[in-house]
């Protein structure tokens, strides 16, 4: 593994996008762009959506709400163990003070 920058070509609908990226970040770029590539041909396939802008929105939009429904359940998760741990503190709280 090198510090050295790496460029390398990414394609995204079609297109090639050369980037300067960290050694340690290639191997996420490339398997975004080939899931970006195959949500864009999933799109073009069941919606009959031709223009390669719109696909791309509704990719940006299926990404955006992915991303944020991830931050929601993390959210919900954290608080439901918050509870659970004042609970079981208030349990032996009131335990060991009998």
């Amino acid at each position: 593994m090198s510090d050295e920058p790496l460029k390398i070509k990414i394609s995204i609908a079609d297109r090639v996008y050369p980037l300067t990226v960290e050694y340690s970040q290639e191997e996420g770029l490339r398997s975004a762009s080939k899931k970006i590539d195959m949500m864009i041909h999933q799109f073009e396939e069941n919606y009959a959506v031709r223009d390669k802008q719109d696909v791309l929105a509704m990719c940006a939009l299926q990404f955006a709400s992915q991303t944020e429904q991830t931050k929601i359940d993390t959210s919900e998760s954290y608080v439901s163990a918050i509870n659970r741990l004042m609970d079981l503190d208030e349990n032996l709280t009131r335990i060991l003070s009998e």
